[in-house]
């Protein structure tokens, strides 16, 4: 029996893992959403093109929870999208009181489920759905780190003129503009990029990557990054149906880790059937913890403003 997927929200992320999770069949996929005929359009036509891909994972459209039912994965992407000039902390108010609906329709349909936040601010919206749902910490997980990380990866691969996939990165704490890129433990084949690459060209790449999100909304000016979110969000989703063991960095529970006492930010973790099974703590030196502090404490400030 194939997994089930269920992806809450049909935007323009929902559409692309509906399509990627299915074409690559990761499991049956359902497509939820509250406006009526969205998720089952855009369900249908992927079906259709199912074929020619020569996948045989169903995919489905749903406006009721009660069809996420028996879901062993949930990726939430409900809330709206940033628009330029806005922050992801601009969305707190209105998004919150979607995860709030979203996290009692999953801990109702789906108790079983290991659940993957994208929603934005990712690190506060995490925070409220395990806090509303219940769930145990390793089910529940922000994709943020991933995501920043791959973008790092991608500028450094085209500074280079080299392939991607020999780029490694890490990006730790808050998703937003204080999250901090650690440039020590970014390396090409092994080789750290501070070798390969001037300081001051680092620091501009570092400071892309903080506002990587902010330049694609400036560019699409009706919306916001959708693909790599969806990419970053599979590979987690992949790692845990497939206990593949991965270490990504991901925003996580922390009781202790970093000195950091329950609050969810991006740490590295390893990813497998257990869910997040452990995070891994890696030495920072004086001025990475300072960063790293720093984001903690602005997501520190997002969370106090939340009422469960």
């Amino acid at each position: 029996m194939r997994k089930k997927i269920a992806l809450i929200g049909g935007g323009n992320i929902g559409g692309v893992l509906a399509e990627q999770a299915a074409y690559r069949e990761l499991g049956d996929v359902v497509l939820f959403d509250v406006v009526e005929g969205l998720p089952q359009g855009k369900a249908l036509d992927m079906a259709e093109g199912a074929p020619l891909v020569g996948t045989d994972s169903k995919i489905s459209g749903a406006n009721e929870y009660a069809d996420i039912a028996g879901s062993d994965v949930v990726i939430i992407t409900a809330g709206l999208a940033r628009k330029p000039g806005m922050s992801r902390d601009d969305l707190l108010k209105t998004n919150l009181s979607i995860m709030k609906q979203v996290a009692e329709g999953v801990r109702d349909n789906a108790p079983d489920a290991f659940v993957i936040v994208i929603s934005n601010p990712l690190d506060a919206m995490v925070y409220t759905f395990k806090e509303v749902s219940g769930f145990p910490k390793h089910r529940v997980v922000g994709m943020a780190g991933i995501l920043d990380s791959t973008r790092l990866r991608s500028f450094i691969a085209w500074e280079l003129g080299v392939s991607v996939k020999d780029v490694t990165a890490l990006v730790l704490g808050g998703h937003g503009d204080t999250m901090v890129p650690l440039v020590r433990y970014c390396t090409v084949a092994g080789v750290p990029i501070s070798q390969l690459i001037s300081p001051e060209r680092i620091d501009e790449m570092v400071e892309r990557t903080k506002g990587a999100g902010g330049e694609v909304v400036g560019l699409l000016k009706t919306g916001s990054a959708f693909v790599s979110p969806a990419l970053s969000a599979l590979e987690m989703a992949e790692a845990y149906l497939r206990d593949k063991k991965r270490v990504f960095a991901c925003a996580c529970l922390c009781e202790g880790e970093y000195g950091v006492d329950g609050l969810y930010v991006g740490v590295p973790c390893v990813m497998g059937a257990g869910g997040v099974e452990r995070i891994l703590e890696v030495e920072l030196d004086s001025d990475e913890r300072k960063l790293f502090e720093a984001s903690v404490d602005h997501v520190k400030e997002l969370v106090t403003q939340i009422e469960i």
